[in-house]
């Protein structure tokens, strides 16, 4: 702890992770390390084919292939936390060392939701006016919209950096959660919060409600585009494409904006850890299975690549 005027504030939290279920630990830790390894392994497979495969050289598999990053960094910045945390007496984190863990954790959250709204228009690109798809999404747009998404990331989380100084934590210190979250923090704070709850909650509206209205609009447009085909065929194809990313961006928004909009309570229930753990660690599993399992590009890539290797 350390003193400030009359104050005494403290310089680690205590997260308490998963410690309340002593009988279980053992599993947990294994499952969420299987879990954490078959994320990295299937999203960086993920990220190789499509970088070996000049077949999939194109703006829906380039997004692809940024997601697969935004997820190996995602998940990494709370996983290796939590499972050292299964085998430390003590499960303590600095407060520098919380906010930094925030910090990444939110810019990485913020820049998959506004990658997935830039993939939602690219589908909406390649439904709507595939006639005028390959000049519409030209590389140079393409670079720009993920470009984009990283720097509002960014900013979001630097919008919320500059008033983490006005939070002050006198105690308690104890987080109910596996990793450090704002709702969490902003619970544990001793001074007013009103301005970081105002901006969390801007920015929640820029980054959630904006992000899902684009998608949506993006989806009605969509829709209407493949009632217009005349086959079933056609549309039964159309329909596809989309469904991977619907099914991804339902996913993630759905058990996220849980955490969120119930953030009075700090996210301390054990459903809103099991919320967290969904979007935080499940999802960044599923989002490759999703876009592979019924993907028939990916499938063709991956026999050019066994053929090639088997050539080798």
């Amino acid at each position: 702890m350390i003193r400030r005027g009359n104050i005494t504030e403290i310089t680690h939290f205590i997260l308490l992770g998963f410690s309340d279920f002593p009988r279980i630990k053992a599993l947990l830790f294994v499952v969420f390390l299987v879990i954490y390894v078959i994320t990295l392994t299937w999203n960086l497979s993920l990220l190789i084919l499509i970088r070996m495969d000049s077949h999939l050289h194109t703006p829906m598999y380039f997004f692809l292939s940024n997601l697969s990053f935004l997820d190996i960094c995602y998940v990494t910045s709370t996983a290796p936390k939590m499972l050292s945390d299964f085998f430390l007496e003590q499960h303590t984190i600095t407060v520098v060392g919380c906010v930094v863990q925030y910090f990444f954790f939110a810019t990485l959250g913020m820049s998959e939701s506004c990658l997935m709204t830039a993939m939602a228009y690219d589908r909406y690109a390649a439904i709507c006016n595939p006639l005028l798809y390959s000049s519409i999404m030209s590389p140079k747009l393409c670079v720009g919209m993920v470009l984009g998404s990283y720097m509002a990331g960014i900013s979001g989380s630097v919008s919320q950096m500059c008033v983490m100084p006005q939070l002050h934590f006198c105690g308690p210190n104890v987080i109910h959660h596996f990793f450090c979250d704002m709702p969490q923090l902003l619970v544990l704070s001793c001074t007013d919060t009103f301005s970081a709850k105002l901006i969390l909650a801007i920015i929640t509206m820029i980054f959630a409600i904006i992000n899902v209205l684009v998608i949506l609009i993006s989806y009605v447009y969509i829709v209407f585009s493949i009632m217009k085909f005349t086959t079933a065929k056609g549309r039964s194809k159309a329909f596809n494409t989309c469904a991977s990313h619907l099914t991804a961006v339902s996913f993630f928004y759905t058990s996220s904006s849980f955490v969120y909009l119930n953030s009075s309570s700090g996210g301390s229930s054990n459903f809103d850890r099991l919320a967290s753990v969904f979007y935080t660690v499940i999802v960044p599993m599923l989002n490759p299975l999703i876009y592979s399992l019924r993907n028939k590009e990916i499938k063709d890539a991956l026999k050019r690549l066994q053929k090639k290797a088997g050539y080798c």
